[in-house]
């Protein structure tokens, strides 16, 4: 193979190597523009419109943690607090060591947080943390309380 054969060949696979972070990158920003917006629809009270956004987040990357997180928070807020145990219980599993940065986190029913991302590529804020308050948040919510299946 000549010379110029072998650094074409170099090129190629160092763009193949590439080009999948890259496509992996531009993915997650997708991801964060729509929780994020999912986010605006939550605080301008429109629930339906939220919550299809977590599920096709859910759809695009299935187990996404803060997208589980979002959607259960709008479980509680339709008093089915078995479901938002469920999809937080989801989220705990892919939260486990993951940093994010929040930009903003609302309350909901005085019973857990709802999260919108930052577009910062690294956070410092413990995802898993909030969550498991917010499980221990709907337990107690629960036991207070009657709900839907």
């Amino acid at each position: 193979m000549n010379r110029i054969a072998r650094r074409l060949m170099l090129l190629l696979v160092t763009l193949g190597l590439l080009v999948p972070g890259l496509s992996r990158a531009q993915g997650q920003g997708e991801v964060t523009r729509m929780i994020n917006q999912g986010y605006d629809l939550l605080e301008q009270g429109k629930i339906d419109q939220a919550q299809k956004v977590y599920e096709d987040v859910l759809r695009q990357d299935p187990g996404q943690p803060l997208a589980l997180n979002n959607l259960a928070a709008i479980m509680v807020k339709q008093g089915n607090y078995d479901q938002a145990l469920r999809y937080f219980n989801q989220a705990l599993v892919r939260a486990k060591g993951q940093q994010v940065t929040f930009s903003r986190v609302c309350d909901v029913n005085g019973v857990c947080a709802a999260c919108r991302m930052s577009e910062d590529q690294f956070g410092s804020d413990d995802l898993e943390g909030v969550i498991k308050i917010n499980i221990m948040m709907v337990h107690m919510a629960r036991s207070a309380g009657p709900t839907r299946k």
